[in-house]
């Protein structure tokens, strides 16, 4: 498998607002925010050159939860879907796609419609998922969703190549004789697998195309890089392997309004400073956000990043 992005430069992509709304990181606009809005800012992205564009995965919400990850979680393939049909160039991220929560078959089905209809812009991102009352009224196993997720991703590497009439046998799923027309547009789905844990770690290392680390800051990303090249090294794996990082919230200038403590802002050359940081760590891809008022500041945060500060990340 070849790398997504070229080697030796580090990448950006963004995950998309409106479409998930955790309390965590999404800005107030976003609550009332319209499915034109989410194609706006998709479109800036792809002009300003962003990598990907990537959006989230939950089936439904627990009351428990609903107070902080809120209940507004747009389905990944639908939104992808949608957002390939008004952009050109970026590619679609699911990050991260909860696949054992579904028979394998029908996240193939999914995503290799995607990506066919994307004319091969898919980049698969898969975690294990945490909310067990989503895994529990889906029929799935939350106590072994690990195992389930392994299974599924070594199904899913048959399911989603070039046969028509995939086989696969396994401890959880099996099938034969059953075909699936469209074939994706890429020879090979590149996978991205999402977690910190040391589970989530070695699943990306032996069984990944790529790793989403979940917000680790930069101190703890050496180690797990190291131990990412060190496991792919003893299964012989010698494919190279992409490299994530979410960044610090950012904005590009000055912004005359309280954004935040941790919000990295100033000139694009003390951005592009700090960033750079990161693909001395050994990340190939950063995931970018920007804090913003509404629609048209990001989309301007957008815009400025791609024209003042990716420009110089590679210097």
């Amino acid at each position: 498998m070849g790398r997504v992005f070229p080697e030796g430069r580090l990448v950006y992509g963004m995950q998309l607002p409106v479409q998930s709304q955790s309390t965590i990181y999404a800005e107030p606009w976003e609550a009332s925010a319209t499915a034109t809005d989410l194609a706006e800012v998709a479109r800036a992205a792809d002009r300003a050159g962003f990598g990907y564009l990537a959006s989230c995965d939950h089936v439904a919400i627990p009351r428990r939860l609903a107070a902080a990850m809120s209940t507004v979680w747009y389905d990944p393939v639908a939104t992808l879907s949608f957002l390939a049909g008004v952009t050109e160039c970026v590619r679609l991220l699911s990050h991260v796609a909860i696949v054992a929560l579904r028979h394998p078959l029908i996240s193939a089905k999914q995503y290799a419609t995607l990506d066919h209809l994307s004319n091969g812009r898919l980049i698969l991102g898969v975690g294990a998922g945490h909310v067990q009352e989503e895994f529990e009224v889906l029929g799935a196993d939350f106590e072994r969703r690990g195992a389930v997720l392994d299974e599924v991703l070594d199904a899913l590497r048959v399911a989603l190549g070039p046969e028509e009439f995939p086989e696969f046998e396994g401890e959880f799923f099996r099938f034969q004789g059953l075909g699936q027309l469209p074939r994706p547009a890429q020879e090979r789905i590149p996978v991205w697998v999402g977690g910190s844990s040391p589970a989530a770690v070695r699943r990306a290392a032996v069984r990944g195309d790529g790793w989403l680390p979940q917000g680790d800051p930069r101190d703890r990303l050496p180690a797990r890089i190291a131990r990412i090249r060190e496991l792919r090294e003893a299964a012989g794996i010698t494919d190279p392997v992409e490299i994530g990082a979410i960044t610090e919230a950012l904005y590009v200038g000055e912004p005359g309004w309280e954004t935040g403590r941790r919000t990295l802002t100033g000139k694009p050359e003390r951005l592009a400073e700090s960033l750079r940081a990161y693909a001395a760590l050994g990340v190939d891809q950063i995931q970018v956000r920007f804090r913003s008022r509404d629609r048209s500041e990001l989309c301007d945060q957008i815009t400025a990043f791609g024209a003042e500060v990716g420009p110089l990340l590679n210097d």
